[in-house]
This record gives C-alpha cells, sequence and structure tokens, in this order.
C-alpha cells in the first residue's frame, strides 16, 4: 500500500484561485465548520477538524480547501496538521473570509 506521503501535497498559488472556486470551497457547511475550527485554533490534525462524514468525503472537503487557497497542510510524524492561509487568502479576497467565519458563528 502507498504512503499517505507518497505524492507531495499540492498548495496553489492564490493568483490561480477564482473567487468562485472560494465560494464554491466556503459553501458547504462541512467545510465551513473546518475553517472556522482552524481560525479558532490553527495547526490541528486532520483527525481533530474532521466533519462527521466518511474517510472519502472527509478526504475530498480537505482537497476542496486545499485547492481553494484556504488550506495548508503538511506531515509531522503520523499526523497531517492543517491551517488556514488567512494572510494570502485575505490578501487575494479581503474580507471574504471574515464573513464565512461570522456565518459560521450563526
Amino acid at each position: 500500500m502507498a504512503s499517505r506521503t507518497a505524492t507531495p501535497l499540492e498548495h496553489p498559488a492564490l493568483e490561480d484561485v477564482s473567487f468562485a472556486m472560494a465560494l464554491e470551497a466556503l459553501r458547504d457547511p462541512h467545510r465551513l465548520a473546518m475553517v472556522a475550527a482552524l481560525a479558532r485554533e490553527p495547526g490541528q490534525s486532520c483527525g481533530a477538524i474532521m466533519p462527521p462524514v466518511s474517510k472519502p468525503a472527509a478526504s475530498r472537503h480537505f482537497k476542496i480547501l486545499r485547492a481553494a487557497g484556504l488550506l495548508k497542510q503538511w506531515d509531522s510524524g503520523t499526523q497531517r496538521l492543517n491551517a488556514l492561509r488567512r494572510e494570502e487568502f485575505d490578501a487575494r479576497f479581503p474580507g471574504l473570509l471574515d464573513l464565512a467565519l461570522a456565518e459560521a458563528a450563526r
């Protein structure tokens, strides 16, 4: 079986992320909850912020957030850790993440 670290994680340049991609990533309630959890506490493992869905569905959520430029992931030992690319994302889409997080808090 291949290691999960066999393929490097891809983090897009934010200028390659469209507004539609960003909105699509933030539209889903599970992904929005994951983003909100990372806004409160960066550097959490996938298991700590994984929504109550199957592992393949959770992997898809992580992939969508990474592709939309919201999520940075890295491996540390046996864990994959996550953080928001807050500064970069805010520079590309000013105020969008604040609006999404305010909605998540409602």
